[in-house]
């Protein structure tokens, strides 16, 4: 199949590709309740999204800690989900299929919150490694979503304007960032964030990448064009 010019799509990653949202929330309540933040795993949801620095200090902006500044415990949270990912990670329906899908007709970057050395490990584990023309992380950015910035670089990296740029996201922030960097955004949020207000505003919203029409998506493209 021939490649649509200047169009583009760009993934998220956590909870969008991979199921990793459980794991996340899971070395969060572990190690900021070994310093004595007193967080459950419904209040991780507060930072869903952000870069995982952003949430250390969020979270040591509102109880601070006495020991490892929180750069260190970002690092031993990332290094955390990273275990979990290899013991546990699991690829989520129509995630390797939606991005083989769009690979056919233009190019495909992954831009997420998650630091490189985490991408890598999760892309290696769900056999992506290679999927990808771009891959860009929040961490090489000066601010994390709901910021577009990490989607601008990576539309830029793939030579493509960002209203011809498809971004999939599941977070109601990484939504607000698509939109605010004027991209057509596709939504795949949990059950629970369906009727976020965030969410209404993607262009498309699906119960799982498994239910992607990559035809609606070129129907559009060709109507705006």
């Amino acid at each position: 199949m021939a490649r649509i010019p200047n169009r583009a799509a760009i993934f998220d990653m956590d909870g969008l590709l991979i199921d990793s949202e459980p794991l996340w929330h899971i070395a969060e309540v572990e190690i900021f309740g070994s310093l004595g933040v007193p967080l459950v795993r419904a209040e991780t949801r507060l930072t869903k999204g952000m870069f995982v620095d952003e949430v250390t200090a969020y979270w040591f902006a509102r109880y601070p800690w006495k020991g490892p500044s929180p750069d260190t415990v970002a690092q031993r949270i990332v290094d955390r989900v990273g275990e979990l990912v290899l013991e546990s990670g699991v690829v989520l329906p129509g995630a390797i299929e939606a991005v083989q899908s769009m690979a056919e007709r233009g190019p495909v970057a992954l831009a997420s919150s998650t630091p490189h050395r985490l991408i890598e490990v999760v892309l290696g584990h769900i056999g992506l490694a290679d999927a990808f023309e771009v891959i860009c992380s929040a961490e090489d950015e000066a601010y994390g979503k709901p910021h577009p910035a990490v989607f601008l670089t990576a539309a830029r990296a793939l030579g493509a304007s960002p209203e011809r740029s498809f971004v999939f996201e599941d977070s109601p922030a990484g939504v607000v960032a698509a939109k605010a960097g004027r991209m057509i955004c596709v939504a795949v949020p949990e059950a629970s964030e369906r009727d976020r207000p965030e969410i209404r505003i993607a262009d498309f919203v699906l119960e799982s990448l498994a239910d992607l029409d990559v035809d609606e998506l070129d129907r559009l493209l060709s109507a705006d064009s």
